[in-house]
């Protein structure tokens, strides 16, 4: 069963026992995918692949929403409750994040790939790293490389 056809399920069992949480999740990743399809540079199908773009994004925005939250102290706030279900919710479709150790690997391998020696080619190393291995954390994976090409 594709993520398309299981999100439809859920809306369906959400909706039978009035789940308005999970009614309104469901619901907000099949707007953005429709959004997605409708835009002028997409030239792709309605397939696993995109829902899996769309709801890590999501997760992702909702994420830093919470965060945000939690640094204004708010973080029990009904938004920030409702913003933590659904980033929890989405996780069952989110590939599982990378261990650092993993992460290192792939930053030494795309620093050797991309031939940087220095800070000039971190924008290159960071380039093919989110080319090719979209899932990983942007944040961290330029800290290790931000560490790596600043060594001596």
């Amino acid at each position: 069963m594709g993520i398309k056809d299981e999100l439809h399920a859920e809306l369906t069992d959400a909706m039978r026992s009035h789940d308005r949480n999970r009614i309104d999740v469901v619901r907000q990743i099949t707007t953005e995918v429709a959004r997605a399809v409708k835009a002028a540079n997409f030239d792709g199908e309605e397939n696993d692949e995109l829902y899996l773009k769309v709801i890590t994004s999501y997760a992702k925005k909702m994420g830093k929403a919470v965060a945000e939250y939690s640094r204004l102290e708010q973080g029990d706030s009904g938004a920030a409750v409702k913003l933590k279900f659904e980033v929890e919710y989405l996780g069952r479709w989110l590939p599982k994040p990378l261990s650092e150790d993993e992460l290192v690997a792939l930053v030494d391998a795309a620093i050797q790939d991309v031939g940087a020696s220095d800070m000039k080619g971190l924008g290159q190393v960071m380039g093919y790293l989110k080319k090719r291995h979209p899932e990983i954390d942007g944040a961290t994976a330029s800290r290790l490389a931000k560490t790596r090409l600043s060594a001596p």
